[in-house]
């Protein structure tokens, strides 16, 4: 009998140790634990959609004391109260102008700027001259494709956080038919979720081709 799977909230592991250090996003880590000893007052983080990014912002906002906004939120008045820092997770996605005043909010008052992007400000369409400037004058620092251990480690994650136990014989069959990115991992560890709830069994080789199958790989 197929159950009805419902979309359950479930709370992701924010913590220091779960976030899975490679080659790929070492660097980064790096720069976020070296807080307050940055070269600028600003850090522009970038990578592509699911490599740990946000994590990365919450482990920032800990660390100094900030807060975390949405750059589709973002607006000229939260530029009022930014020390001791502030995060923008997609700022890409940002009004430039907030973003310009929340640049010089922090200046102003030397607090910090996480500034946090799917891809390096050199790729970012910008019409306001004044915002360029200050984003090319912030350190940058990206996190790369991940390598075959740390899909792995990032399918493991993503399926602990939502209270799955899944053989290692199924995650390195997983990896070797995947695509190689953070956003598949997170999207195949949804949807075998689902089937296994539909179906009330367990994630086991079955189910893992079906929904390797669904996404065309």
């Amino acid at each position: 009998m197929t159950q009805l799977a419902i979309d359950l909230p479930y709370r992701p592991a924010l913590g220091r140790a779960d976030f899975l250090v490679s080659d790929c996003n070492a660097a980064a880590l790096g720069w976020i634990e070296r807080w307050p000893d940055w070269p600028a007052p600003a850090l522009v983080l970038y990578g592509p959609e699911g490599c740990g990014k946000s994590h990365l912002a919450y482990l920032w906002c800990e660390r100094a004391g900030a807060r975390l906004v949405s750059g589709r939120e973002l607006t000229e008045w939260q530029s009022a109260s930014v020390s001791p820092g502030i995060a923008i997770d997609d700022a890409d996605r940002a009004s430039e102008i907030a973003l310009l005043h929340l640049f010089n909010s922090c200046a102003e008052a030397g607090a910090g700027l996480l500034v946090v992007a799917r891809s390096a400000p050199a790729a970012w369409s910008i019409a306001l001259p004044d915002l360029a400037s200050r984003l090319r004058a912030a350190p940058a620092v990206g996190i790369a494709p991940p390598d075959d251990p740390l899909i792995a480690a990032v399918l493991v994650k993503h399926f602990a956080d939502r209270q799955l136990r899944v053989a290692p014989a199924v995650i390195a069959y997983l990896v070797r038919r995947m695509e190689r990115s953070f956003a598949a991992a997170a999207a195949l560890a949804a949807r075998l979720d689902r089937l296994a709830l539909a179906e009330g069994r367990s994630i086991g080789l079955a189910l893992a081709r079906r929904a390797l199958a669904e996404y065309g790989t």
